[in-house]
């Protein structure tokens, strides 16, 4: 009765609705969600306050439990009535929700990126994600939509050293990685670091090199190191590989294969502007670049931070079925030749995750999996000619996929 987040229609609750139907859920629940803390004096002061507050004068109407992803501490409640109407719903909390310390930081990241490219709210949102969940990106978009000048607004406002290296069929591996070269003076043989050795690298065009060169980056996406002449050189952290493509004109092109194709956390296209942000780009580029005017938000530290908060964010196991039960269905799907790997459905979990702290939750949701999906997916699967004669996308298939399998929120 004095808890806040009561509700008035929550306290004239049937009467023997906590003993039938709430207590075995709650006791369910909090040994399996909550075993760390279930002798905790919180939990205990949780218990009794839920039993006063539902053992009420009864009315027609029923209360429902449902154990909300969402809520990690607590569980949401709802009162029907006896045609299913919901009259009323409220969220109970053991203890009081926390919230990640740095998400205010993401918040002040995005709206300095927002100043420097205009009109792409949702590509800097997935961008700042891959980056807090030490993924990599793949922007695959024509010439002149602001590619180079998203890996330049992010490394001055995140405050990371970078590097940029433009393909072209004659770079060579040692260009990348580095190489060893002999010291006279010393005797010895010394690691002269490529361009590899930074925190954001753009490879800019990198399917205008060769397989093997392209190949170099395969070590270094993966494990953050780079190994020279049977020595490993640690890559400073963060790291990020930010690669673009051009579709336009193939000609002395090398597609990527699909093992660096899966090593890629997202690709995405950054798209033309609309008209009225065309319009901006022009006005503020008619005396000065934005880009000069950059301001830093964090620093190498901080952003490492937040890596680290990104992955303490909460995900239900109920969550972690649902992803896997998409990626089993792309491989059981008849238009798609091959699946998404154990890797990509890992990437989807750890860029959910980022979505939800970038949205303020130290939760995840069955709408963050759903929002980052086909981001992380589409590149990895390969469609069968049955798809290919039905003019079908990756996407496309895959919100198929999204549409047919069951979620943990509605059941569709």
């Amino acid at each position: 009765r004095d808890n806040p987040y009561t509700t008035p229609v929550l306290k004239e609750v049937v009467a023997d609705s906590y003993q039938r139907l709430i207590a075995p859920a709650i006791e369910r629940e909090l040994r399996n969600e909550l075993t760390e803390k279930a002798e905790d004096e919180s939990i205990k002061v949780f218990k009794k306050n839920l039993q006063q507050l539902l053992m009420q004068p009864p009315i027609v109407g029923k209360v429902v439990l449902g154990w909300d992803p969402a809520f990690r501490t607590g569980c949401k409640l709802a009162v029907v009535d006896e045609t299913g109407k919901v009259l009323d719903t409220v969220v109970i909390y053991p203890t009081a929700p926390t919230t990640p310390a740095k998400i205010a930081s993401a918040k002040e990241i995005l709206k300095k990126l927002n100043k420097i490219i205009v009109g792409k709210e949702a590509v800097l949102e997935k961008t700042l994600m891959a980056i807090l969940s030490r993924g990599h990106i793949l922007l695959d978009d024509v010439p002149g939509v602001g590619k180079t000048t998203l890996a330049l607004a992010c490394s001055k406002v995140l405050g990371l050293d970078y590097h940029r290296i433009q393909f072209t069929p004659d770079v060579v591996p040692s260009d990348i990685i580095g190489f060893s070269m002999y010291n006279k003076e010393s005797g010895t043989f010394e690691y002269k670091p490529g361009v590899v050795m930074t925190n954001l690298l753009l490879a800019d065009e990198i399917n205008r090199t060769s397989s093997k060169t392209q190949s170099a980056l395969l070590e270094v996406m993966e494990e953050g190191q780079v190994t020279v002449d049977g020595e490993t050189h640690e890559l400073p952290k963060p790291f990020v590989v930010l690669a673009t493509q051009n579709p336009v004109g193939s000609a002395g092109t090398q597609l990527l294969p699909q093992a660096q194709l899966d090593r890629f956390m997202i690709r995405m296209e950054m798209g033309y502007p609309d008209f009225q942000s065309q319009v901006n780009i022009l006005r503020d580029r008619q005396t000065e670049n934005p880009l000069d005017k950059a301001e830093q938000v964090t620093s190498t530290d901080e952003i490492l931070e937040m890596q680290d908060e990104v992955t303490q964010i909460y995900i239900e196991d109920k969550i972690l079925e649902y992803v896997t039960s998409l990626a089993m269905n792309t491989r059981e799907q008849e238009m798609i030749r091959l699946g998404v790997s154990p890797r990509g459905a890992l990437a989807v979990t750890r860029l959910a995750k980022a979505r939800a702290y970038v949205q303020g939750r130290d939760y995840v949701t069955p709408e963050d999996v759903q929002k980052v999906f086909l981001d992380v997916c589409a590149h990895r699967i390969i469609l069968n000619p049955k798809a290919k004669i039905a003019a079908l996308s990756a996407s496309d298939v895959l919100i198929e996929v999204l549409k047919q399998t069951k979620s943990p929120d509605n059941g569709r």
